[in-house]
C-alpha cells in the first residue's frame, strides 16, 4: 500500500504536507505510510478514497484502476468544494459569485456565449498548415 499512497499523491501533484493537510494528518504520518513504517487506519483509507476519488479496492490491493469514474454531480460538487475552500483562486470565487447572481433569463445568453466560444475553438486556423508560426 505504501507505493500506492505515494502514487496517489504524485498523481495529484502534491507534497506530503499538502496531501496530509487535506486529510487532517501530519506530513510525518504520510511519510510513514510511504516508507512502510506505518499502516493507515481504515478511516484514513476511507478519507483518501473520498477526498482524492481513489478506488478503495485498488488502494488496498492494487487491483483495478487508481481512480473511480466521477459522475457529473460528483465533478460539480468537487469543484464547488474547492471554490469554497481557502485555496481557491480569487478569480474562481468571483466568477461563481457572478454566476450565482444571474437571473433565469440570463442563462440563455451564457449558453449562447459558451456555444460561440466552443464553435470558434474547434474551427481550424487558416494559418495552420501553411508553415507559418
Amino acid at each position: 500500500m505504501k507505493d500506492r499512497i505515494k502514487a496517489v499523491r504524485d498523481a495529484q501533484g502534491l507534497s506530503q504536507e499538502a496531501f496530509a493537510k487535506k486529510l487532517n494528518l501530519t506530513q510525518s504520518s504520510i511519510g510513514g505510510y510511504e516508507i512502510g513504517r506505518a499502516e493507515p487506519s481504515d478511516r484514513t483509507i476511507a478519507d483518501i478514497c473520498r477526498i482524492y476519488n481513489v478506488d478503495e479496492v485498488w488502494l488496498r490491493t492494487g487491483v483495478g484502476e487508481m481512480f473511480r469514474p466521477r459522475s457529473r454531480e460528483d465533478e460539480i460538487a468537487a469543484f464547488f468544494g474547492d471554490v469554497l475552500s481557502d485555496r481557491a483562486p480569487e478569480v474562481q470565487r468571483r466568477l461563481v459569485l457572478i454566476l450565482a447572481k444571474l437571473r433565469p433569463e440570463d442563462w440563455s445568453l451564457v449558453e449562447g456565449l459558451c456555444q460561440r466560444i466552443a464553435d470558434e475553438w474547434t474551427k481550424k486556423d487558416p494559418a495552420e498548415g501553411q508553415g507559418q508560426e
